[in-house]
């Protein structure tokens, strides 16, 4: 069966149970979004600190298991039973190279776990082989199959997290802030790899990031993340340079401007009060609380996501 999509993910609500005193309430770190990808197609994340871009991408993989909503791949449900199937195909970068492999295993065993559980060799020589090239993929040198994690750098132990996704050879990948915690000049190398590793293998990505120059780099399309809620999505540059919600304005309008002069002229939008609780959310739309826009609407029920036009996708009554 076979659809425009690789994946597409409908209504998805992911709430956390969370003790309060003697009460429980329910945190509510995804709630309903729902958005598709295309097969070979980048789509971005972004969003602030907290606001379920992580979560998302851990649902879709089944790392979590959905409060609601579903998540079809190649237009089959993800279920508890077909996933360990459908992992061969969706795989995911974790965002820490530091905590997401093995210190107790060597280079060679963390990428051939994949290779291990799927069966994916006839014989030792074979799966030596497909790690050799496997770690060639990535810019890592084969005299380090026996090294250890520790052994290496941010940037190299990031190339290894991403050889150990490539291994099963899959359809898309979540990449969860793959370069989040790399110095600058390595974030480029890792993605600059990413590009070329989807023209050569038509991999699909979901790009999950805070860096929105990052982001605008390699993705097709981005969407934004508010509070567990999608507040807007649309062609990467159009998102850029057209921004229509106000907290897509006030994120943009964070990000830094190499020309002073253009730097000086331009406003930062500053949002005024906190984020609020997850576990406390206000009413309706979850921005309303720092939004200069904001009505009595906007207290009594959330947007809807709508097309303004051009696949550009927002949530907001106002704007």
């Amino acid at each position: 069966m076979s659809s425009e999509y690789l994946v597409e993910v409908k209504n998805l609500k992911q709430y956390f149970p969370v003790r309060s005193g003697f009460k429980t309430l329910q945190l509510k770190a995804v709630d309903d979004i729902s958005f598709s990808i295309r097969p070979g197609e980048t789509l971005g994340l972004v969003g602030e600190s907290g606001c379920g871009k992580t979560t998302v991408g851990r649902t879709l993989l089944r790392l979590y298991k959905p409060t609601a909503g579903t998540v079809l791949f190649n237009g089959e449900e993800v279920t508890d039973k077909n996933i360990q199937r459908l992992r061969k195909e969706m795989q995911m970068v974790f965002q820490d190279p530091y905590s997401s492999l093995n210190p107790r295993m060597t280079v060679e065993d963390i990428i051939g776990e994949p290779l291990d559980v799927h069966k994916l060799y006839s014989n030792k020589k074979e799966r030596h082989e497909k790690i050799i090239a496997l770690m060639e993929t990535v810019g890592l040198n084969a005299e380090h199959a026996t090294r250890y994690a520790h052994e290496f750098s941010g940037g190299q132990r990031q190339r290894i997290g991403i050889a150990r996704a490539l291994a099963v050879d899959p359809q898309f990948i979540v990449c969860d802030e793959p370069v989040s915690a790399l110095d600058v000049s390595i974030q480029a190398q890792v993605v600059n790899m990413f590009e070329d590793l989807q023209k050569q293998r038509g991999m699909a990505y979901l790009f999950i990031a805070h860096d929105l120059l990052v982001v605008q780099h390699i993705s097709d399309r981005i969407a934004v993340m508010y509070l567990g809620h999608m507040m807007e999505l649309a062609e990467a540059n159009d998102l850029m340079n057209n921004p229509i919600h106000p907290y897509t304005e006030s994120l943009l309008s964070a990000v830094p401007i190499p020309d002073p002069k253009i730097a000086r002229a331009s406003q930062r939008i500053v949002l005024e009060g906190d984020v609020p609780s997850p576990l406390h959310m206000p009413s309706g739309c979850p921005f309303r609380t720092r939004c200069r826009y904001a009505t009595e609407q906007c207290a009594a029920e959330m947007p809807e996501l709508k097309d303004r036009g051009d696949g550009h996708f927002v949530a907001c009554w106002n704007k």
